[in-house]
């Protein structure tokens, strides 16, 4: 029972991270700055529900600014961007660049201290990369169809700022998960204030019309 809960949320994580390219493509024009607000207002306040029955899980917010730094930095960057890739360019195409970061994430965790990068390493993520190209394309050829769009250079950039963030995060690997609800707050406030700064108003109702 004590490796069955956490291997259930880890499951679902893995999920719920599946439907982000198919739902941000769903989303149709809402702005990236106003579908990273609402998004991550919801996670946030999804997370935070869990402290009526963990209250003690508030105090995990107290943490030094590196940590909300990276955590923010990392959540909104990546997604704000992402949201935007989507956007300018064909989903799937975006999607195969954008998750270059396991890859990604190999190569840099090389440069940690006491970690070397062999060549089991490589194998694994390019035959996992493989396959992720197999199922996400049928099997089909592989190709930028339209040439090398805005979306494309945005999402290769995604792949670096997640690779990147997910490795430094290992410096603090002993802060509480619950400190992402901070996180997702603070990147809803960040990416409020540039689609108020920046964007129009697209409702989603407006946007299935």
């Amino acid at each position: 029972m004590e490796k069955t809960i956490p291997t259930l949320i880890g499951f679902s994580a893995i999920l719920t991270w599946s439907f982000l390219a198919l739902l941000s493509t769903a989303a149709g024009p809402i702005p990236p700055f106003q579908l990273a607000a609402m998004t991550f207002l919801l996670g946030g306040l999804v997370g935070a529900s869990s402290w009526l029955v963990r209250p003690a899980a508030i105090k995990s917010l107290r943490q030094p600014w590196q940590v909300w730094a990276l955590g923010t930095a990392g959540l909104c960057i990546y997604h704000c961007a992402y949201f935007f890739a989507i956007q300018s360019a064909p989903p799937v195409e975006v999607s195969l660049i954008a998750y270059l970061w396991p890859l990604l994430i190999v190569v840099f965790a090389a440069f940690l201290p006491g970690e070397k990068l062999r060549a089991h390493h490589i194998a694994g993520v390019m035959l996992g990369l493989a396959g992720a190209i197999v199922v996400i394309t049928k099997g089909g050829t592989i190709g930028l169809a339209n040439g090398v769009m805005k979306g494309h250079v945005i999402s290769l950039f995604c792949a670096f700022i997640w690779a990147g963030y997910s490795v430094l995060s290992r410096r603090f690997g002993k802060v509480p998960t619950d400190v992402v609800v901070g996180y997702c707050f603070i990147t809803a406030a960040v990416a409020l204030v540039l689609h108020l700064t920046l964007e129009t108003t697209v409702w989603a109702q407006t946007a299935t019309e």
